[in-house]
């Protein structure tokens, strides 16, 4: 009871702090609450499994990388993990976090679809798309670490992804560890996490030699 009742006097402040127009705040008392609530992701591990052999077969076919991919599965809840490096050698997810997905019609920075994303491959629509992409150059962002990856869409799902500058890239906003059933903030369509999971992930990356496939999905 004295759990609850704390619980509900977080929110209670966070929804003050919001209409006192302080969104950083109400965020962290949301979050605060999320922390006393989060649970284990858990993986769909056959349905990862398919993805994977999918993802292989089409990386040895257009000679990317056939050590590492990246799988998105934005059916999850957004407060759970549901970004995945997969390793094509030991046939396994060796890491994974939370990932934004993009707004839409919604205010930019909150959690308004975590578990009903839309998307589209329409420019300014301010969604993401789904479908595989091709991992581009580095360069420099100004979110995050610092650090952009471009996407080129390899599908008539994300063919514009270019064109919408669509890129991945890490987010102060996104924490480390799951939120659920607080979603991870919304952003405009970039595949953005966390500064230490993109840190891990950069570094693979940056060890390629060939181009890695990343792939955003919706089963």
């Amino acid at each position: 009871m004295k759990t609850l009742l704390l619980i509900t006097g977080i929110l209670i402040a966070g929804l003050f702090l919001q209409c006192d127009g302080n969104s950083s705040l109400f965020f962290n008392a949301r979050k605060a609450t999320a922390d006393s609530l989060r649970k284990a992701d858990s993986i769909n591990t056959s349905l990862l499994f398919s993805k994977a052999d999918l993802a292989k077969t089409y990386c040895v076919k257009n000679k990317f990388d056939t050590s590492i991919c990246l799988l998105l599965n934005m059916r999850e809840h957004s407060g759970n993990f549901r970004f995945y490096v997969w390793d094509f050698n030991t046939n396994n997810a060796v890491d994974s976090g939370l990932v934004s997905h993009g707004c839409g019609s919604h205010p930019w920075g909150i959690d308004a679809s975590a578990n009903n994303p839309v998307f589209s491959n329409i420019p300014e629509s301010h969604t993401s798309s789904l479908g595989k992409y091709k991992i581009g150059k580095r360069d420099v962002s100004q979110w995050g670490v610092g650090i952009k990856y471009y996407l080129f869409g390899l599908e008539s799902t994300n063919s514009k992804a270019y064109e919408r500058q669509i890129v991945f890239h890490s987010w102060d906003k996104i924490p480390d560890v799951a939120t659920y059933p607080i979603g991870a903030p919304e952003g405009w369509g970039c595949p953005a996490i966390s500064n230490s999971f993109f840190n891990r992930i950069d570094n693979m990356l940056i060890a390629s030699n060939k181009p890695v496939l990343l792939w955003i999905f919706n089963e």
